[in-house]
């Protein structure tokens, strides 16, 4: 969030890398300076899966512009961002790029003063809260390791760039049927052999009866 003009917070140290001295600028309107640097990622520059880290190296380009209300900053920025592709969750490292622009305040002697907006202090400008914004907003929120990733196996979490097209399993068994399963090929064979349940080599006769030596059902007596 941007710092209140009205309630500044605790006073700036210049010895902080982002925090810039406008002394060289002036104040008069139309007077330009510029500068590149390189300045420590600040904190907690993180969305969803991807987040520049902690103090990597962020190239910085400014152009400071002094205008009536305040100083104008434009700056571009190079950072590395780091984290998990989406898909298969394979690390992932790629450059971001943003540029931004902030009006810096001068300090209100006296009459009412907005309470959103960056101001100077002094001739001072912090210009990390502007950074971490527009580095925060640049971040992937589901990066990819390349835009064609497969993912993974949604049966065994395989990564499918590795294991290929070929990469399959056979149908889902319902649990309620896998005894039936492992029974089937021992009852597949019973038939085969003839064999009774019991191993015995011999049929039940059917409930016709039983077949006589002519090869014809033989007829109970009534």
């Amino acid at each position: 969030m941007p710092q209140s003009r009205k309630h500044p917070l605790a006073r700036l140290d210049p010895r902080k890398p982002l925090v810039f001295s406008t002394l060289d600028l002036g104040r008069s309107p139309g007077s330009i300076h510029s500068q590149t640097a390189t300045v420590p990622a600040p904190p907690l520059v993180h969305a969803g899966l991807a987040g520049v880290p902690e103090g990597s190296d962020v190239g910085l380009d400014l152009r400071m512009a002094a205008v009536s209300e305040g100083v104008l900053v434009t700056a571009a920025a190079r950072a590395q961002v780091t984290g998990e592709c989406a898909r298969c969750l394979e690390p992932v490292r790629q450059q971001v790029d943003v540029r931004f622009q902030e009006l810096f305040a001068y300090p209100a002697d006296d009459g009412p003063a907005d309470a959103e907006g960056y101001a100077l202090q002094g001739d001072l400008l912090d210009l990390e809260p502007a950074l971490h914004d527009a580095l925060v907003l640049a971040l992937p929120l589901a990066p990819l390791c390349r835009e064609d990733c497969p993912g993974l196996c949604v049966e065994c979490g395989a990564q499918l760039a590795v294991v290929g097209p070929e990469h399959g399993h056979d149908p889902a068994i319902d649990p309620r049927w896998a005894s039936l399963q492992q029974a089937a090929p021992g009852l597949a064979g019973s038939e085969r052999d003839g064999s009774d349940e019991n191993g015995n080599g011999q049929r039940e006769p059917s409930a016709g009866g039983a077949a006589g030596p002519g090869g014809s059902a033989a007829i109970p007596d009534e």
